[in-house]
């Protein structure tokens, strides 16, 4: 029995540093992972230094948040389907949403499928920063004014702090990829340089973020 006490107690140590190893290897800070599971700095900071005894009450949290089984945490040996299965959930009633970012940060990533009866406009405004890429469908983007209809292989980005909101125009359902920084975190594209002659073109004729924040590649047909 006092083997038994000593192998728990040993488990229960290991904890704390196998959280902020997980934690750091993911370039989460404290304060994202606090914001993902309610849980404040403070205890998280004294749960990792070995400050706070680990409990399921902590720890389910922080699973669910890195998006890991409560096995990786508490160090416990591997076992059966080893196969990430994601979760899709419904929001607004009727639009499908898929997480594709599995750890808390300042960018997250979601498949979406917009239903055809998602087709009357009800702008609305909140932090952030979005990046949006059809996939199939046609979808219409109502934004500070402007109203576009993009098709597939089609992308957008804007600021949310200007009123918008986005779904079908009502021929069919949507699919769509979004990156959303909620600090109004950008997404960065990396290409190979232009020519020189191109360059001095592309000068006068940008393709990046007018002055309402809508910023397109390609440019959508108006609706």
């Amino acid at each position: 029995m006092e083997e038994q006490s000593d192998a728990i107690a040993r488990t229960l140590s290991e904890v704390g540093p196998r959280l902020k190893r997980l934690r750091t290897r993911r370039g989460v800070t404290l304060a994202a992972l606090a914001a993902a599971t309610g849980i404040s700095k403070s205890t998280l900071s004294r749960l990792e230094s070995g400050g706070r005894r680990p409990s399921l009450e902590l720890l389910l949290p922080i699973a669910q948040a890195h998006q890991v089984p409560l096995d990786e945490l508490v160090g416990a040996p591997e076992v059966g389907d080893p196969r990430v299965r994601l979760t899709p959930r419904t929001v607004h009633g009727n639009t499908t949403v898929l997480p594709l970012t599995r750890q808390p940060g300042p960018q997250q990533a979601y498949k979406m499928v917009l239903p055809p009866d998602r087709c009357t406009p009800q702008p609305c405004t909140h932090e952030g920063y979005e990046w949006l890429y059809v996939l199939s469908g046609r979808l219409r983007l109502v934004l500070s004014g402007h109203d576009l209809v993009l098709g597939a292989g089609e992308a957008a980005e804007f600021d949310t702090r200007l009123p918008h909101w986005f779904g079908s125009t009502g021929d069919g359902p949507v699919e769509v990829l979004s990156l959303f920084g909620r600090q109004g975190e950008r997404m960065h594209v990396r290409a190979r340089p232009r020519r020189a002659g191109a360059e001095k073109e592309a000068a006068g004729h940008g393709d990046g973020p007018d002055a309402s924040g809508v910023g397109r590649r390609p440019s959508p047909a108006s609706a």
